[in-house]
């Protein structure tokens, strides 16, 4: 008992520990910027390592595979930048700019309907303050922003780890057996041999994640600038679906935060053209739901939607709007770690048990 009360509660290896862990944690804090370059190029990696699988059963070499899916890649980019980019670009700069104006009709349309409805301008502002709302929206969209923003130090910054992370995935893919079995072998038998049957499982989720995200978005955004073009909303036709198909990539949330221009838009144009519009968005949305996600996306998220929800929450606190995009194929991905390592296996062994009781 002596022995046991005289025995240092922290030993040596204990403190070395904590003092290792604490230093990991600075150094990870520090080159957190690179570690989201590095999430980007995992996630990318997932999504073309198919295309470059199915080049290389033509017995392509992996390494021209990989080159020629990046060069298709960036050449498809350009050219459709090429095609719509000074159009869009004319349309985003006065959608801001004309905006604000925009609001300000929205806010006196308001306004009159309830005054109409017999709530005085008092009441009005006590409990329905839209000025103060916009501007709550306007602040928290800068904040996301501003975190990305910060994360990739800038426009530049952002560019070049953009860059970086397309060449890191294109390294990742083109030698992926050597990294594979590198990683791996750092753990001990048999952990390495179960992470290495792993990989493909939690390539085959993300990367079915993220190519069905982008697919689905595109669909979208093609339709929604179609529609609002048919509806009388040329002029912003194509800025409003871009901004619907870029929010769209971000679950739960993208949607809401895609019609949100749109309807500010054609507010100003008239009630009826606001309907028509409102009803677009709702076929538009009940379409991905019912038809388009099931068939590009299907079940290769495989994680509850509360969880899916929790992720983009997550990552829009900690990375902004990057990290809304980028996290949730990271957590499609760690589930199949969680499936495969404990969870099977752990109802494999209450059933031997039961099955032996």
């Amino acid at each position: 008992m002596a022995s046991q009360l005289n025995r240092p509660l922290l030993s040596v290896s204990n403190l070395l520990l904590l003092v290792a862990t604490i230093f990991l944690a600075i150094l990870l804090w520090q080159l957190r910027g690179l570690l989201v370059t590095l999430m980007i190029a995992v996630v990318l990696a997932a999504a073309i390592a198919p295309i470059v699988n199915v080049a290389e059963r033509w017995r392509f070499p992996r390494w021209l595979a990989v080159i020629g899916v990046y060069l298709t890649l960036v050449a498809g980019l350009t050219g459709v930048g090429l095609l719509v980019g000074p159009t869009l670009i004319a349309q985003i700069e006065t959608l801001v700019r004309i905006l604000p104006l925009y609001i300000d009709n929205l806010v006196g349309l308001v306004e009159q309907f309830a005054l109409k409805l017999g709530i005085t301008e008092s009441e009005i502002e006590q409990f329905f303050d839209l000025q103060a709302l916009t501007g709550w929206i306007i602040r928290s969209g800068q904040q996301l922003l501003v975190s990305s923003y910060d994360i990739t130090t800038g426009i530049l910054g952002g560019m070049f780890n953009l860059i970086l992370a397309f060449l890191l995935s294109g390294y990742m893919v083109a030698g992926r057996e050597n990294l594979i079995s590198g990683l791996v072998n750092l753990f001990p038998q048999p952990w390495n041999d179960r992470l290495a049957e792993q990989v493909e499982p939690i390539a085959r989720r993300m990367g079915g994640y993220i190519q069905g995200r982008v697919l689905v978005s595109a669909i979208l955004s093609v339709a929604i600038t179609i529609g609002l073009g048919i509806l009388g909303l040329s002029e912003f036709a194509l800025a409003l679906g871009a901004i619907a198909g870029f929010t769209n990539l971000i679950p739960f949330l993208g949607p809401i935060l895609g019609v949100i221009p749109a309807l500010v838009v054609a507010i100003s144009q008239g009630g009826w053209t606001f309907l028509w519009v409102l009803l677009l968005f709702i076929v538009v949305q009940n379409l991905e739901t019912y038809v388009l996600d099931p068939l590009l996306v299907g079940s290769s998220v495989q994680v509850h939607p509360l969880y899916q929800l929790l992720a983009v929450l997550g990552g829009t606190q900690v990375l902004g709007i990057l990290g809304a995009v980028i996290v949730p194929p990271w957590i499609a991905g760690a589930s199949v770690l969680l499936e495969n390592l404990y969870l099977r296996p752990k109802l494999l062994a209450e059933g031997k048990a039961i099955s032996k009781s």
